[in-house]
């Protein structure tokens, strides 16, 4: 079968990656396999004790593998700089692989009073990643992994309802975040092209997978799981396409990359279909300068045009 999997994955001896969201699902899959090419794996998550139980796991299949806890709360901002600050110390830094996510919970507003899967999937991402981009650029080589959605498809941002106070739907507004974290990527990479930085912006989707994403989702850990398990991608398939984006050495900035049977939903890693709306210039520019608004984080990447 033709495509990329974690058989295909590289030696990361001696480079070091941030994985968000990786004490659980397709973010652990990522760490472990990562790891076991001799990686360096910063664990960004919330609680100590769940990253410390997926260290240990992972440290029962990879003897000596190299793992570091990073205390990451994505979905509130002041956690993302004090996060951003400690990564910093690293002696360096290869890939920052953005995969923490929240998917159709209830609605719930951030500690900044966002939406949830916004602030999380979207605007935890970005200030992220806009903070850790001058570490990135001590290294030649360095990428920016993030991770959007086939849901992205049937996005679409409303500038005017951010925080849901005009109304909230859980697939939506989970649409509308996978739909910027695609924007987002393409106008990095415009940018950093621009700028002639050395750091590369790449995007992936997981397809349909197994994961702890499905915990809102009505009877999803039941049924969707078995479902999923029977027929799609379990964690470990969902985690390809993040490992052909993050260490393919074939991969170039602005690509975008996702399982290649069942309609992208399931299989080996490869390019993946995109929406017309995923590259509108225009709006991607306002989502950036937005982003900077509301995160007070300033990437310092000028427009590319």
């Amino acid at each position: 079968m033709s495509g990329f999997t974690e058989a295909d994955v590289p030696s990361q001896q001696g480079r070091t990656i941030i994985v968000t969201g990786s004490n659980t699902g397709i973010g652990f899959e990522a760490a472990r396999a990562l790891a076991a090419k001799g990686a360096r794996v910063l664990l960004a998550c919330r609680s100590r004790d769940k990253a410390e139980a997926a260290m240990a796991r992972i440290g029962a299949v990879v003897p000596g593998a190299d793992l570091a806890f990073l205390p990451l709360d994505q979905s509130d901002l002041a956690s993302v700089r004090k996060a951003a600050d400690l990564a910093a110390r690293e002696a360096r830094l290869d890939v920052l692989l953005n995969n923490a996510g929240v998917m159709m919970p209830p609605l719930s507003l951030s500690a900044q009073g966002l939406e949830l899967q916004f602030a999380t999937n979207h605007l935890g991402t970005f200030a992220l990643t806009g903070l850790l981009l001058p570490k990135l650029a001590e290294t030649a080589g360095s990428r920016v992994v993030i991770t959007a959605s086939l849901a992205h498809k049937r996005g679409r941002i409303d500038f005017g309802n951010l925080d849901a106070g005009k109304g909230y739907g859980r697939g939506r507004f989970y649409a509308q975040s996978k739909l910027a974290n695609i924007l987002h990527m393409f106008e990095l990479d415009r940018r950093l092209r621009a700028a002639g930085s050395p750091v590369t912006a790449v995007g992936c989707h997981p397809g349909v997978a197994a994961s702890e994403l499905v915990r809102h989702i009505p009877m999803g850990n039941a049924i969707g799981g078995w479902l999923l398990s029977k027929f799609l991608n379990s964690s470990a398939k969902g985690a390809w396409p993040a490992l052909q984006a993050a260490t393919d050495p074939a991969v170039q900035g602005g690509s975008y990359w996702g399982p290649q049977l069942r309609s992208e939903m399931a299989g080996p890693s490869g390019p993946a279909s995109r929406s017309a709306g995923a590259t509108d210039a225009a709006v991607a520019r306002q989502l950036w300068d937005r982003s900077i608004e509301l995160s007070g984080v300033d990437p310092g990447l000028p427009p590319a045009d």
